[in-house]
């Protein structure tokens, strides 16, 4: 884990509760080391993460005031639009502590609401934070959560610039309200998809899902920082891309592939009214010689949280290989009607159902938390 040099006292991963632990006793013993309840009061941490926040940066735009007040004042440019968007993170659900180090914890709070924006090819401008935490979390687990979260604010540009702490009852539970911004009228939505459209997506699909099977088996022996693990821990959010197929008027709908190219791919066809064909052959994903290689397709289609963007180009555009630095591949081609069909390298078609993540599915639907039996 790299460590700053301004955040000495943080540490490692911490341990989980008794239940988890059993079930991945490798990973919960690499991740003991933090003893102690929480010791700052709600002022004291508080202070701590203004402090850590910053203020915000002079200037015309984005946060004219932050932390400290009984709101934050944005400041958008002429002729621009707010997009915001929310995500809870609970522990449990989104993540176990005996899996998860703490900084990666933060890091994927503030990239899923990114991921959001680059969908809609948005420039991030302010995130806004409530945390509940348990009496027995150790502070030093919250602050190298902060690390995380704030170290990726900053390589985005984006102002921490308020939020709300209580303690909490059960486990962690952390809100994410991020504020982005675009020139008016001109977001990337869901429905703008037509027939004929080409089927693209950014990057390699399945690797988050792959290493999160690894750790519901307790399998998963490497580092949360390396590249094969990367995208699991610290997934990057394609707002160079979002912002340069917005920009570029390439995409005629997009969304963050966020639940599973499945479901998400569903999304988009609900919207725009339409139905998709999908080449199994095309789909980037892991190659059969690595470890989860056998289960790739699966993983690519349903697994979910790659946060990669799905978008569709229309019919007379050209698919370029490469854009915003994320290599971009033709998965299939928007059809008429509604129905989504999976096409394999025979030319067979079979109906490709929504399969990824859902809340409330019941087995179907759970991530972190299936572990638990």
């Amino acid at each position: 884990m790299q460590r700053s040099a301004a955040s000495q006292e943080v540490e490692a991963p911490t341990g989980q509760r008794a239940p988890v632990e059993r079930q991945v006793p490798a990973m919960a013993q690499q991740r003991r080391g933090y003893n102690g309840g929480l010791p700052l009061s709600e002022r004291k941490l508080i202070e701590r993460l203004r402090r850590l926040a910053g203020a915000p940066r002079p200037g015309l735009y984005g946060v004219r005031t932050g932390i400290g007040d009984d709101c934050a004042i944005l400041q958008l440019p002429s002729g621009h639009e707010a997009l915001i968007t929310t995500d809870l993170t609970l522990e449990g659900v989104h993540f176990e502590r005996a899996w998860h180090p703490p900084d990666a914890v933060g890091h994927r709070c503030l990239a899923r609401g990114l991921s959001d924006l680059a969908a809609m090819g948005g420039e991030p401008v302010a995130a806004f934070l409530s945390l509940a935490l348990p009496r027995e979390l150790p502070q030093r687990w919250v602050d190298e959560f902060l690390r995380g979260l704030l170290k990726l604010a900053r390589r985005h540009g984006v102002q921490l610039a308020g939020g709300d702490t209580a303690e909490s009852a059960g486990g962690i539970v952390a809100d994410m309200v991020v504020v982005g911004q675009v020139a008016a009228g001109t977001a990337v939505r869901r429905w703008g998809a037509h027939p004929g459209d080409s089927i693209c997506v950014t990057g390699t699909l399945g690797r988050s899902a792959a290493i999160l099977e690894e750790l519901r088996a307790g399998r998963f022996s490497g580092k949360p920082g390396s590249k094969e693990a990367a995208a699991h821990f610290y997934p990057v959010p394609r707002l160079e891309a979002g912002k340069a197929l917005r920009e570029r008027h390439l995409a005629s709908a997009m969304i963050d592939l966020s639940d599973g190219l499945s479901t998400d791919l569903a999304h988009i066809c609900k919207e725009s009214g339409v139905g998709a064909l999908v080449q199994e052959h095309s789909v980037p994903r892991l190659p059969t010689t690595q470890p989860a290689g056998g289960n790739s397709l699966h993983y690519a289609l349903h697994g979910g949280e790659d946060y990669e963007l799905l978008f569709t180009v229309p019919a007379k555009r050209s698919v370029p290989e490469k854009i915003g630095g994320a290599r971009v591949t033709r998965i299939g081609e928007i059809i008429a009607g509604r129905k989504m069909w999976l096409v394999d390298s025979h030319g067979q078609r079979k109906p490709l159902q929504p399969a990824g993540w859902e809340h409330f599915a019941g087995g179907a639907g759970r991530r972190a938390a299936k572990a638990k039996g």
